[in-house]
């Protein structure tokens, strides 16, 4: 289980994030929804160490292990994985090269849950549209394969918690679709998954639990179907239904 307490970042003199608690139970998937600007990338690149964001306060503990000051190497071996906004997969390195180089194998590699390992063969099946490019570089994929590609990059590292920032960012309606079937098959399998997202229906599908950042804020966390019920919430923090 990921667990946050009390996590406070920031940028210079501005905070980011402001005293953020949430957890991130084995085998559920969780989902992060905000307005822009509102600390959510900012909270994923503290989990994995990457700065700016520098952290100041608070905790962030996995599998009881605590992540804060611990080099982003590191918290990768203890099982995170992270899926950037904006994908960047390496543009010269072919789709193999992207992939083998994330790739980690050992004892602590189960590829999330106890389940079977992450390889060339088992990304091939989840994602049949990069084993056709697999000979091409990533920097001639379209944006749906370079999402497809930075996926399937964080899986070859075989994490037990899958982090993504907007994956469907920039992506044509058909390609959203098929990126939610694909989390729908990772969460089938129990992988542990926290996701940050703009696209509401997408994240609201798939969550088992739904949190909402505001002004580097926790304003509500509760079921998916509680935040789909409350109409002036989703309108004040979320611009739905506007």
């Amino acid at each position: 289980m990921l667990e946050i307490r009390d996590l406070t970042a920031g940028y210079g003199s501005s905070e980011a994030l402001d005293r953020v608690s949430l957890e991130v139970p084995d085998g559920e998937l969780v989902a992060i929804l905000g307005r822009n600007g509102m600390g959510k990338t900012s909270l994923c690149r503290s989990i994995m160490s990457l700065t700016p964001p520098g952290v100041r306060s608070g905790s962030i503990a996995y599998d009881g292990t605590e992540l804060v000051g611990m080099p982003a190497h590191r918290i990768a071996r203890v099982g995170l994985g992270y899926v950037p906004q904006g994908r960047h997969v390496f543009p010269s390195l072919g789709v193999v090269e992207n992939l083998t180089i994330a790739a980690r194998t050992g004892p602590e590699s189960n590829g999330g849950s106890g389940s079977e390992p992450w390889t060339l063969d088992r990304i091939w099946e989840m994602f049949p549209r990069l084993k056709e490019r697999r000979s091409n570089r990533a920097g001639q994929l379209s944006g749906g394969e370079q999402q497809m590609l930075a996926i399937a990059r964080a899986l070859m590292t075989n994490p037990t918690l899958l982090i993504m920032d907007e994956p469907s960012e920039g992506l044509a309606p058909i390609i959203v679709e098929h990126v939610r079937e694909q989390l729908q098959r990772l969460k089938g399998s129990s992988l542990s998954m926290l996701l940050v997202e703009q696209n509401y229906k997408l994240a609201i599908d798939l969550a088992d639990t739904a949190y909402i950042l505001e002004n580097g804020q926790v304003v509500f966390r509760g079921t998916a179907a509680e935040l789909d019920g409350d109409e002036d919430l989703k309108r004040r923090c979320l611009g739905v239904g506007v």
